[in-house]
């Protein structure tokens, strides 16, 4: 279970920081990270509490990395 939730940051960090490089995003870099961990740490518990989600924790940690990439922005924008 610790090393899911490791893995789980790290890919949440990759996803932010490649994000922010492709031009995906315009948030600047540490606060595409922030944002994408804080995603992937609830749907992780989410997933340890409820049970829903998919199968692989790799797969968990990059749909709800890219999720809160796309709300979290667009519902502070005007």
């Amino acid at each position: 279970m610790y090393m899911t939730l490791m893995g789980t940051v790290v890919i949440a960090g990759i996803i932010g920081y490649a994000s922010e490089k492709s031009g995906f995003t315009q948030n600047g870099i540490l606060p595409s990270i922030i944002i994408c961990i804080g995603g992937a740490f609830l749907f992780y518990f989410i997933r340890v509490m409820f049970g829903i989600g998919f199968h692989s924790a790799g797969m968990n940690a990059i749909v709800s990395s890219i999720g809160a990439l796309i709300i979290v922005p667009f519902h502070w924008r005007r």
